[in-house]
């Protein structure tokens, strides 16, 4: 038995692509949403492994209390303080963090693009960024700023891994890549970079998924950049990450990425 745990959680499209996922193998699977009371995380998870169940995506807002719910944590939870992905194994409960290699595995297969020494700009210095910048790291990539409103978020951030970090507006135009974590695209607000950074950029990946563009997206498309990406494919990678770690099997994310791109865009 396996479920997503979150708050609010019927917009979720984790069941369809585990199930997706499950088809490709050829195993039934059970796989719920599960919307779970702001302050009941802890114990709704507790039960639900303590009845059977096997592995739990968690989104928001309960990443944070997964990460201390765990037994046991990868280096990839270590490094984004918080967890996505809950594993019972051998009497123990696995927290991983599969958003970063999710990006990563997006950006570089269904986009045909290498990460490595390409010079990076991440933007953003929350949860979101803070989850992805190990794997990111990983590629060896020639450099890798990050960029936020607030300095000291993004000090603290660039410390703990090692890289450079700048104010929003104080980005400078020689990024190859661009990738947006900030909530800004989910608020429908434009971000402060100037569009001569933009234009510079041979890929503008938006962490944020819609029917259409994001609003950072457009920014960057209005700025003259050609090879735009929205995170839905980040979504089906992170959760093909989950089911390979659940299952041993590893998922195509190509015909799932299409298949919910198609339900997006018929809803």
């Amino acid at each position: 038995m396996f479920a997503v745990f979150g708050n609010p959680i019927a917009h979720s499209r984790s069941p369809q692509i585990h199930q997706a996922f499950a088809v490709q193998e050829g195993r039934k699977l059970i796989y719920e949403r599960r919307l779970v009371s702001l302050d009941d995380f802890a114990k709704t998870a507790r039960e639900f492994f303590a009845t059977g169940g096997t592995g739990a995506n968690v989104t928001v807002p309960f990443k944070h209390e997964a990460f201390r719910l765990a037994d046991v944590l990868t280096a990839r939870a270590e490094a984004a303080k918080a967890v996505n992905t809950l594993f019972w194994r051998d009497g123990h409960l696995l927290g991983d963090n599969t958003d970063g290699i999710g990006l990563v595995r997006a950006i570089e297969e269904l986009l045909s693009f290498s990460l490595h020494n390409k010079h990076i700009l991440l933007l953003g210095a929350g949860g979101a960024a803070r989850g992805v910048i190990l794997p990111l790291l990983q590629q060896q990539p020639a450099s890798l700023m990050i960029a936020n409103r607030s300095v000291d978020k993004a000090q603290i951030l660039a410390q703990e891994h090692a890289v450079n970090w700048c104010e929003l507006t104080q980005i400078e135009p020689h990024y190859d890549v661009i990738i947006n974590a900030t909530s800004g695209s989910l608020h429908g607000l434009e971000l402060p970079v100037p569009s001569i950074v933009l234009a510079r950029a041979q890929l503008v990946y938006d962490m944020m998924y819609a029917q259409k563009l994001t609003p950072f997206l457009l920014q960057a498309q209005a700025a003259g950049c050609t090879k735009l990406a929205d995170g839905l494919g980040m979504l089906v990678a992170q959760a093909a990450a989950s089911y390979e770690l659940w299952h041993g099997f590893r998922p195509d994310i190509r015909a799932v990425s299409r298949q919910i791109r198609e339900e997006m865009e018929q809803s």
